[in-house]
């Protein structure tokens, strides 16, 4: 009897070592070849619909971080010290290359790729779980497709193309890379060594964006549904995994909460005008304006003006609810006649939950958050595609033309997004009403020497909200810009009101300056020195005039102090040598 014990449990370790939630797909049968010609059609492809962005200029929050700065240190250290150090020692290892955009958008769509096969690798394992619909939707037509469709839809532009995006790319690189090596443990209990390189996975995927916090989450779903029966014995296999991730994502919860949530003014419970029920309130109706850009992706939005649900019965909010409560239920009750097609669904909601449920962000809609969360819907979209029962060429010639369709509202998107000056004129069509809007094409505008339209915009922008001390700023130089130096002091007077700054006391001293008028400039000037007298702009400025009014003498001095200040400031170094040459010539 004990033999017979020992080799019944021998054969149930076998079976278990076999069971459907650690084996990964079959192998096709298709030779190396066609692989490796899919893999070339993909990259070609995808470069040719991201390239009018490649060369796109920095754009929206790209002008706040750090490569965007000419004075920022290059020094790791002081790169790394946020919430997110592995995204900016990804920004720090483009920085020290080049400062252009282009090579921070090479890495994007570099990332973007990697993700596209992780997207492939994962949808050929989840479809291998589930028995074969028929001959004409194959695994790995379907899971190429899948992978296709991540790779070209036009709502991952923003993710892509735009630098500051990369948060998303770079957090779902890790994020997928630990689903994906626990969908290929080998064994259907994670070992050791197993739980802790998807720990570290999951860290890295924290430290490049928070929202990857719910990863305990799809591993706990994944295998509620894809161990034999639907039962929890799989969770229980494995809960040397779950322990070491539950406490990383409790301690990467009170990290967030004490200095992402509590300190910031775009986020959190602390935001006055946005309790967590509105935000709530407004997600509900958000869910479907996602999934709808997500099967029809028209009217993309760089910022959209999406308006706030104050209360249940704001804008068809009661609805939204009922109808997402519908579907999630639908969802749970199918699980056993359409498994994928279940999960899927509630993946793409739990994937999207740490930005779309109770915590009040500024911006209740955003395309980039749809990144990751795209896999959910995926999954649902081949769960359903494989039950059309058509031949498999007639199939795949289908699917071809939505991926063909796709790329071509990418490239398009991607035309618009190389050209910073057309996004905000597109973006300002469609969110007429949002002040910020404005005033990033005011800004732009300004840059490209077009300062009558960037003054024009400023008036809209105070329009829509009170004018703030940089709003005011702004305003004037671009009245300044625009030939018209009285409205520039009057602007830059009212901003010194709000605040008197150095900064806004020296631009006053600037267009004094090309007014000729020196006393006013002097005296302006000398108001931004008690300000702050170690604002170098000051004796650049100063320097000008005194180099004007022929005092050379004066003027090295104050370049020479401005240099000392900034030693970057290469206009103070030519003015420098120019009042040394003229006080030699004197002598």
């Amino acid at each position: 009897m004990p033999e017979t014990r020992t080799k019944n449990r021998a054969r149930s370790t076998r079976r278990a070592a076999k069971a459907p939630d650690a084996a990964p797909p079959r192998k096709s049968g298709l030779p190396w070849w066609v692989y490796t010609a899919v893999a070339a059609a993909a990259l070609i492809v995808t470069f040719q619909v991201y390239a009018p962005a490649l060369n796109a200029p920095y754009v929206f929050d790209d002008t706040s971080l750090p490569y965007y700065s000419p004075h920022f240190p290059d020094a790791l250290p002081a790169w790394v010290t946020g919430v997110r150090p592995l995204l900016m020692f990804s920004y720090w290892l483009n920085y020290i290359g080049s400062k252009e955009p282009a090579g921070f958008h090479l890495v994007n769509l570099f990332l973007h790729l990697l993700n596209a096969l992780f997207v492939f690798v994962i949808v050929r394992s989840l479809l291998s779980r589930t028995q074969p619909a028929g001959a004409g939707a194959s695994p790995l037509l379907l899971a190429g497709f899948a992978a296709g469709v991540f790779l070209l839809h036009p709502i991952q532009t923003e993710s892509v193309s735009y630098i500051a995006g990369r948060s998303e790319s770079l957090s779902a690189l890790f994020f997928l890379a630990a689903f994906l090596l626990y969908l290929y443990r080998g064994l259907p209990a994670a070992s050791w060594s197993v739980a802790f390189a998807i720990l570290l996975l999951f860290a890295a995927a924290a430290a490049s964006k928070e929202h990857t916090i719910v990863l305990p989450g799809l591993l706990l779903l994944t295998d509620y549904y894809w161990n034999p029966g639907f039962s929890f014995s799989g969770i229980r296999r494995n809960w040397r995994t779950y322990l070491l991730l539950a406490l990383s994502a409790v301690a990467g919860a009170a990290v967030v909460a004490k200095f992402v949530l509590a300190r910031s003014f775009s986020a959190g419970f602390g935001m006055r005008d946005l309790t967590w029920y509105q935000y709530f309130f407004t997600e509900c109706r958000a869910f479907f304006t996602y999934l709808r850009l997500l099967v029809l992706p028209v009217d993309q939005n760089l910022d959209w003006d999406y308006t706030i649900s104050r209360t249940v019965l704001d804008h068809g909010t009661i609805l939204a609810i009922a109808a997402l409560l519908l579907l999630a239920a639908a969802a749970i009750y199918f699980r056993n006649r359409e498994p994928l097609a279940s999960y899927g669904f509630l993946v793409f909601i739990l994937l999207l939950s740490p930005t779309s449920s109770f915590v009040p962000i500024k911006d209740p809609l955003v395309e980039r958050r749809l990144y990751l969360p795209m896999v959910g819907v995926l999954l649902l979209a081949v769960a359903l595609v494989r039950r059309v029962r058509i031949d498999r060429r007639q199939l795949a010639g289908v699917l071809a033309c939505v991926l063909a369709a796709l790329a071509y509202a990418t490239y398009q998107r991607n035309q618009l997004w190389a050209n910073d000056l057309a996004l905000w004129e597109d973006t300002a069509r469609k969110s007429p009403n949002k002040a910020r809007v404005h005033f990033q094409l005011a800004h732009t505008e300004y840059a490209n020497g077009r300062c009558r339209e960037a003054v024009a915009q400023y008036v809209e922008v105070a329009r829509l909200q009170k004018p703030d001390h940089g709003l005011l700023v702004d305003w004037g130089l671009a009245y300044e810009c625009a030939g018209d130096p009285d409205a520039a002091i009057v602007k830059l007077r009212e901003a010194a009101a709000l605040d008197p700054t150095a900064h806004v006391y020296s631009q006053i001293g600037m267009v004094y300056a090309k007014q000729a008028r020196w006393p006013e400039a002097l005296a302006a000037l000398a108001v931004a020195e008690k300000r702050d007298p170690y604002y170098s702009v000051i004796y650049y400025y100063r320097g000008g005039i005194r180099a004007k009014t022929n005092n050379f003498a004066a003027a090295v001095a104050d370049y020479q102090h401005a240099l000392a200040l900034d030693p970057s400031n290469e206009a103070a170094r030519q003015g420098l040598q120019y009042a040394q040459q003229q006080l030699r010539l004197k002598r």
